[in-house]
């Protein structure tokens, strides 16, 4: 059969059919690549969580946390040059915007004074805030 012995009806169902087959293999193309930022950022997770067991890691696991929130912040295209101007574009996302600044607050002193003696309790409140935030981009 050739192309010339279809009629206006035929060709409009052919191209239909491969425009509706092109939005498919989008449509899943996009999830599976939104599933594998999804497993980074919950590999990443429990990765820094691991950390917690072990008092001498809890600097790192603060700073890896708050470097996978800037990360996620990034990604949702949240405007701003520093994570403080991201955090405030985001605010009306997180359920909790001031525990995700605690953590954050808290990963920046521990820049300014490295060393610094952390307690049990801040590390974790500071792990929850910057978690829900993470839930609250929806990248986990």
């Amino acid at each position: 059969m050739n192309i010339k012995d279809l009629g206006p009806e035929e060709i409009a169902a052919i191209i239909f059919g491969g425009l509706l087959i092109l939005v498919i293999l989008a449509f899943v193309v996009r999830k599976l690549l939104k599933r594998q930022k999804r497993d980074y950022f919950l590999k990443s997770w429990k990765s820094l969580q691991s950390r917690c067991a072990d008092k001498s890691q809890w600097a790192t696991a603060i700073f890896e946390a708050d470097d996978l929130l800037d990360n996620a912040l990034k990604k949702r295209k949240m405007k701003g040059k520093t994570m403080g101007e991201r955090l405030v574009a985001a605010q009306n996302t997180f359920t909790d915007n001031d525990s995700a600044w605690y953590g954050h607050k808290l990963r920046m002193k521990l820049e300014e004074k490295p060393g610094t003696a952390l307690k049990k309790q801040d590390v974790k409140k500071a792990l929850l805030g910057l978690g829900q935030a993470l839930r609250d981009l929806r990248v986990m």
